[in-house]
């Protein structure tokens, strides 16, 4: 048995996938991970936050000023996890 979680770093209890954030990780997505809320696996989070209990993920339609989507926080039981 070969133990492949030993050579991923710890999953932090808030990170996003926008490197503009200053919980940006560039390790850890080297990795796929996976987000779960409420028992039900999300593909398109932008930002969770574990210990609070929330995800963030793209509006479908609407943008910023700088062009970007606007995020939505959706509250619940945040699983976070290596695929």
């Amino acid at each position: 048995m070969n133990d492949t979680n030993s050579s991923k770093p710890d999953l932090p209890d808030h990170l996003s996938s926008n490197p503009r954030s200053k919980f940006y990780v560039e390790e850890i997505f080297e990795h796929n991970i996976g987000i779960k809320l409420n028992g039900k696996e999300r593909t398109n989070v932008e930002e969770y936050c574990i210990s609070e209990g929330w995800i963030k993920i793209p509006s479908p339609k609407a943008l910023d000023r700088r062009g970007q989507p606007l995020l939505i926080t959706v509250k619940g039981t945040v699983e976070a996890f290596y695929e």
